[in-house]
């Protein structure tokens, strides 16, 4: 760094005062080689890749040798290969139709999720309400805390009857079934997001005398947001979960249903199949709210 010497005479000092500033020198320019960079970048993006993609591409081949492993030692287990072959049977004609029991593997996917839809549906319209209405009143928190605490670990399929009693026939019956074991999650979660509420958003509400809409939507509702999409996580996971098992017992057109007649028919392969069916569109179901959840964020 270079140092200049700069002299000013300072009006009524008898000399001259002499000030010293250093200079910044010059700063160099990196020239950038457009190869180089570009090479870099390539690189960067073959990391980033390796490191997504590589964990769980060894971790599906891990399984697959395990599977494999298996069905070697167990030959009533089919192994990879027969599997994935009854998978393209399967799925090149998926919605052939040859009666009320013989139906092809599209028509019992769509099956289930129209059921798991309207179960799930009825319980997010009362469970998420009533979340907020718990949360947001403590008398009717007290009121409500032993009755959830009470029907909350029951089993799902025990519910099953009950609905069986009711409603006379299979199809309301396994609605009911999701219904009640999904609406749990919600309700809790939402009920902890509205209590974690700061109390001064609260006070300043009461000081300005917002009406119970205005503090839902301007106030509980932003910040209940991601307590309450956590919920519905939990819940659409517990309905697909829970509806294969109903659809065991009440029989019509349903992945449970089409698990148990591959059951009766020995047809092990296609179980298998079912299995992996489940898996995906439980994943999917999944992702499809994660996304809703990111975007409501923005």
């Amino acid at each position: 760094m270079s140092v200049v010497k700069m002299h000013s005479r300072v009006e009524g000092s008898p000399g001259a005062a002499v000030i010293t500033a250093p200079l910044p020198t010059p700063q160099l320019v990196r020239k950038i080689d457009p190869a180089a960079e570009q090479n870099r970048r390539a690189k960067d993006n073959r990391d980033a890749l390796l490191r997504h993609v590589l964990p769980p591409v060894i971790g599906l081949a891990l399984f697959v040798a395990l599977w494999a492993f298996v069905a070697q030692i167990s030959p009533q287990l089919p192994g990879p290969d027969k599997t994935w072959h009854s998978a393209v049977e399967l799925f090149s004609d998926p919605f052939y139709d040859h009666g009320p029991n013989d139906k092809g593997i599209g028509w019992n996917i769509i099956g289930s999720l129209k059921r798991v839809g309207l179960g799930f549906g009825m319980a997010a319209l009362v469970g998420i309400p009533l979340g907020f209405m718990i949360g947001r009143f403590a008398f009717l928190h007290r009121m409500t805390a032993p009755i959830v605490s009470l029907l909350r670990p029951v089993s799902p399929l025990a519910w099953l009857p009950i609905g069986l009693l009711v409603f006379k026939e299979s199809q309301p019956a396994a609605i009911w079934v999701i219904f009640i074991s999904s609406i749990w999650p919600m309700i809790i979660n939402t009920a902890v997001g509205v209590s974690k509420v700061p109390q001064d958003y609260m006070n300043v509400a009461r000081v300005l005398n917002l009406s119970e809409w205005k503090i839902f939507t301007r106030i509980l509702f932003p910040a209940v947001l991601p307590y309450m999409m956590t919920g519905i996580r939990l819940s659409i996971g517990v309905a697909w979960l829970v509806i294969v098992a109903a659809e065991m017992l009440t029989g019509g057109v349903g992945l449970g249903f089409w698990v148990w007649d591959e059951w009766n028919n020995l047809n092990v392969a296609h179980i298998i199949v079912a299995i992996f069916v489940v898996g995906i569109v439980g994943l999917m179901l999944e992702q499809l709210l994660l996304l809703a959840a990111k975007r409501f964020e923005y």
